[in-house]
């Protein structure tokens, strides 16, 4: 799903709309763990929420699945890989994840997608990296060993801890899948008529395994509790549909065309700490001293694996993600 940077929006101004759009993004997408788990907490499955979330997210974005339908035709592989795992994937690893781990670890261990991008590239297209993508690659494997407290026996849990790198795995399918295609300039797919079937593709998916006809449904009608405040349960499932879904993928997909990768790459680091912030304000989850040291390499790690990319394709080493000349969003935010 590459998305190309016209000549016109390189100026300061463009830059500037682009990074406040990119702020929000990463906002909106570190809130929704943060908003997903006292409704886990409250009785709900987690496959359950995504279900609830992607579901209602695809309703919002009907309208552009239905203006630019003759993707399904022109590129059913894409959305097909793109719902399955840039959607269901993700979304269905990382929240079952933060039901047994805190969302500030979930969403880091998430961030090692960059490593294993690298990998795939390295080891599966065997081509060259370069020697600070590499770098990269073991900060944030370092960081990794941190933010789990490996000197600890791995106490961590460690089915909690798998489910979290399944949602690193699934972004890198994503970004595999959204590479193809990256040299087809402008007949390139447009970004929301794939998000809009990527979430049509993803509940249909989740549908057949989530079975939400066997859902808690009263949960809904009641309220959470959010480390002793008791909220609407029907204001946190609004707030991971609306803002942490539909406002964040379009926000995200605008701020991409404004900004360079490098700096959508920076930006996109953000959600991490945003959410490990909100998880520590908002869920009482705070995180010891080496866990937030770790967590500082994993980011820097991530950052520097994806960085400092050619300003076009090449033969050349690797330098960061694949598609060189473009940024794709990420599906949690990430991740959505």
């Amino acid at each position: 799903m590459p998305v190309h940077t016209s000549q016109g929006s390189q100026g300061s101004s463009g830059r500037g709309v682009g990074l406040g759009l990119a702020l929000v993004s990463a906002v909106a997408f570190g809130g929704s763990g943060v908003a997903a788990k006292p409704l886990i907490e409250a009785g709900l499955d987690p496959l359950h929420v995504v279900w609830l979330r992607v579901a209602g997210a695809a309703l919002v974005m009907l309208p552009w699945a239905v203006r630019h339908r003759a993707l399904v035709r022109r590129r059913p592989a894409l959305l097909a890989g793109f719902g399955l795992l840039g959607v269901a994937g993700v979304q269905a690893c990382y929240f079952a994840a933060i039901s047994r781990i805190p969302v500030g670890v979930a969403l880091l261990v998430e961030y090692l997608a960059p490593a294993l991008v690298l990998g795939w590239v390295r080891f599966v297209q065997r081509r060259p990296v370069t020697r600070a993508a590499a770098l990269g690659v073991v900060l944030a494997a370092g960081g990794l060993a941190c933010v789990v407290e490996v000197w600890s026996g791995l106490s961590f849990d460690l089915l909690g801890l798998l489910l979290a790198l399944g949602a690193a795995c699934c972004q890198v399918g994503y970004f595999v899948l959204s590479d193809q295609g990256g040299d087809a300039g402008d007949e390139a797919p447009e970004p929301l008529g794939v998000i809009a079937y990527g979430l049509l593709v993803g509940t249909v998916v989740l549908t057949a395994v989530a079975r939400p006809w066997t859902m808690d449904w009263s949960v809904l009608g009641g309220s959470a509790d959010m480390n002793g405040t008791s909220v609407l349960a029907s204001l946190l499932l609004g707030w991971i549909v609306l803002i942490a879904t539909v406002v964040a993928y379009v926000t995200g997909v605008l701020s991409v065309r404004r900004l360079s990768p490098q700096v959508a790459g920076v930006v996109a680091c953000l959600e991490a700490v945003i959410a490990t912030v909100l998880a520590w304000v908002l869920l009482g989850e705070h995180l010891s001293a080496p866990q937030i040291i770790g967590g500082a390499v994993v980011l820097l790690g991530a950052f520097i694996a994806q960085s400092s990319a050619p300003a076009k394709p090449s033969d050349g080493p690797v330098a960061g993600w694949p598609g060189d000349a473009e940024r794709e969003l990420s599906a949690h935010g990430t991740a959505v």
